[in-house]
């Protein structure tokens, strides 16, 4: 089952001046992967941020495409090892790009199976039955405070430390991505996005828009990005969704 309907979007948002969030999307083949869809989040002073995702998704993709890799998971893993290592090597050539980095989340689906992995808090979810579950786990303070027991769910959306995150592609030498398989049934949703969308949006109301637009997904990328902006727009905001 590698039949799927897909569209992404970003979106400044209202506060920003720079949209440093990128995105990448396509149902057709990216070397052996029968697809791919990717959403990163750049951080970084004056255009390092808008530089690091850009430069990652591109370089993610080209790696990935090239790859010998015999295995999903391989391929994924080793493309955003080379391409961290990349992204390192511009931040070191150029004083500008210092300190640059990027959240990562990417699927992709073969046969039955949906392959993830995810740096930082940029997420993936799964919409189906009714139902919306965050596949992907946030690599950031707020969360393991909520692992830990120091705060609970509720506090943690509206907590200070929200944005800071403890994993990014470009911040250290060795990148630890985590990864997820899932079955992917016909009629299932995935949506990628950045925490533009999930800070501002919460999952219940990701989860009515998408429903309400099963059959126009482009509307549904549309609402969403209306909505997080009616909300604050306090962030750039990035949305892939895909249709089994």
């Amino acid at each position: 089952m590698n039949r799927m309907d897909a569209c992404s979007r970003t979106d400044i948002g209202r506060k920003r001046a720079v949209n440093q969030d990128y995105v990448f999307s396509s149902t057709d083949a990216v070397g052996e992967l029968p697809n791919l869809f990717v959403v990163a989040d750049g951080m970084g002073g004056h255009n390092a941020g808008e530089f690091a995702s850009k430069f990652c998704v591109e370089t993610f993709v080209q790696k990935v495409s090239e790859s010998p890799e015999r295995t999903v998971i391989g391929r994924i893993e080793k493309a955003i090892s080379e391409t961290n290592y990349l992204l390192r090597e511009k931040a070191a050539e150029d004083e500008s790009l210092s300190g640059m980095g990027t959240t990562f989340v990417v699927c992709t689906v073969c046969d039955n199976t949906v392959y993830a992995a995810n740096i930082g808090d940029s997420r993936l979810y799964l919409i189906e039955d009714g139902d919306i579950s965050q596949i992907t786990v946030d690599h950031s303070l707020v969360e393991e405070m909520v692992r830990n027991g120091e705060i609970d769910r509720r506090e943690a959306r509206f907590h200070p430390n929200k944005n800071v995150i403890t994993r990014a592609l470009g911040v250290t030498k060795n990148v630890i991505p985590d990864f997820f398989e899932l079955t992917g049934r016909p009629g299932s949703i995935l949506l990628l996005c950045s925490d533009g969308l999930s800070n501002m949006v919460e999952d219940e109301e990701i989860k009515r828009i998408v429903t309400a637009h099963s059959d126009d997904i482009q509307g549904a990328v549309d609402v969403l990005i209306d909505r997080a902006n009616e909300n604050g727009g306090r962030d750039n905001i990035a949305i892939v969704i895909v249709k089994l």
